[in-house]
C-alpha cells in the first residue's frame, strides 16, 4: 500500500511539474517569437521587405508556431491523461482489493470461523462420551464431526479455488466453465452454462464479483438444496444490463420464513453486498419443493467505461 501512494504521489509531482512547463511555455513563447520577428524585419529586413510580404510572412511563421505549439501542448496533456487514468486505475484497483479483504474476512468469521467452533464443542462432547464410556454415542458424534470436517474442507477449496480464478487470463466465461467442470466432477451435480459473449468485456472487478456470486449460489446447492441439476444463464434485458440466473431442482425453501440468520448462513448478505457493488441487485425465488432461482441484475461495465471512471477518480 505504501508503494502505490509513493507511485501516486510521483505522479502528482510530475503531473504538477509538466503543467508549470506547460504554463510557461503557453506566455513566453509566443511573445518571444512575435518579438525576434519583429526585431529582425525592422533592423535587417524593412530595407529589403516590403510591407505586405512582411505581414504575410509574419502570418505564416504565426501559423506554422501555431501549429507546432499545439502539437506540443497536446502531447503532454495526452500524457497527462494517460498519466492519471493510471492512477485511477491502481487507485480504483486498491479500493477493490480493500473490499474483497473485508468481504473475504466476514465470510470467514461467519463460515469457517463458525464450523471450527462447531468442531472444538463437538470434540468436547466425544471426550465426555469416551470418558464415560458411551461408546456408541461417541462413534455418532466422531460421523458427524467426520461430516463438518468434509464441509469445512470443502469450504476451504472453494476458498481457495476463487482466490486462484484467474478471470483476467481466462476471461469470466472461461474461468466459469473450467470451475463448473470441476464442481459436477467433485459433487455429482450437473450443471448447464449459457453464457453471453459479452460475459468477457466486463472488467476484471466486476467478473470477479460475478464469478463470486456464482461460486456462492453453487455452494448452497451443494449444501442445503440437495439438487441433481443446475442451470446458469446470462441474458441481456437491455443493450447495456446483464442479467445472470442460477436455476436447481432442488428442495428449494420458503423465503418468507427465512430471517437473518438463515440469510447469513445461506450466503445471502454476501451476495448481496457484492450486487451491490456492481451497481445491481440480487433477489431470491424459492418454494418449497420447487426449487431455487437467483438473480443477478446489473449494468455491463466494460473495460472502456472503467477507464473513463478510472480518469474521473483520477482527476477529483
Amino acid at each position: 500500500m505504501s508503494r502505490a501512494t509513493s507511485g501516486s504521489t510521483d505522479g502528482e509531482i510530475k503531473s504538477h511539474g509538466a503543467l508549470t512547463r506547460l504554463k510557461w511555455l503557453t506566455t513566453i513563447v509566443p511573445a518571444l517569437a512575435v518579438f525576434l520577428y519583429e526585431t529582425v524585419r525592422h533592423e535587417l529586413l524593412e530595407p529589403f521587405l516590403p510591407t505586405a510580404d512582411g505581414n504575410l510572412i509574419a502570418g505564416l511563421l504565426a501559423l506554422v508556431l501555431a501549429y507546432g505549439f499545439s502539437e506540443l501542448v497536446f502531447g503532454i496533456v495526452e500524457r497527462l491523461q494517460e498519466s492519471a487514468v493510471a492512477r485511477g486505475r491502481e487507485l480504483a484497483t486498491l479500493h477493490a482489493t480493500m473490499q474483497e479483504r473485508e468481504r473475504m474476512s466476514r465470510e470467514l468469521h461467519d463460515g469457517l470461523a463458525q464450523v471450527v467452533a462447531y468442531l472444538l464443542v463437538r470434540i468436547d462432547i466425544v471426550a465426555g462420551l469416551v470418558e464415560s464410556d458411551r461408546r456408541t454415542e461417541a462413534l455418532g458424534e466422531l460421523e458427524r464431526l467426520r461430516a463438518a470436517a468434509d464441509d469445512l474442507y470443502v469450504d476451504v477449496r472453494e476458498s481457495i479455488s476463487s482466490l486462484r480464478a484467474r478471470i483476467t487470463e481466462r476471461g469470466l466465461r472461461g474461468t466459469l466453465e473450467g470451475y463448473l467442470a470441476e464442481f459436477e466432477e467433485r459433487h455429482a451435480i450437473r450443471v448447464e452454462l449459457q453464457a453471453d459473449a459479452r460475459l468477457d468485456k466486463l472488467t476484471p472487478a466486476a467478473a470477479y464479483q460475478v464469478f463470486r456470486i456464482v461460486q456462492e449460489a453453487l455452494a448452497n446447492v451443494r449444501k442445503h438444496a440437495q439438487a441433481h441439476q443446475v442451470w446458469i444463464s446470462t441474458t441481456t434485458s437491455a443493450p447495456d444490463r446483464l442479467v445472470l440466473t442460477i436455476t436447481d431442482d432442488g428442495q428449494g425453501f420458503d423465503p418468507a420464513t427465512t430471517g437473518g440468520a438463515e440469510q447469513e448462513r445461506f450466503g445471502l448478505t454476501a451476495m448481496r453486498e457484492r450486487a451491490a457493488s456492481l451497481g445491481g441487485a440480487l433477489s431470491v425465488e424459492s418454494t418449497v419443493g420447487g426449487g431455487t432461482r437467483v438473480t443477478l441484475s446489473a449494468p455491463i461495465i466494460t473495460r472502456l467505461e472503467d477507464a473513463d471512471a478510472a480518469l474521473a477518480l483520477a482527476s477529483r
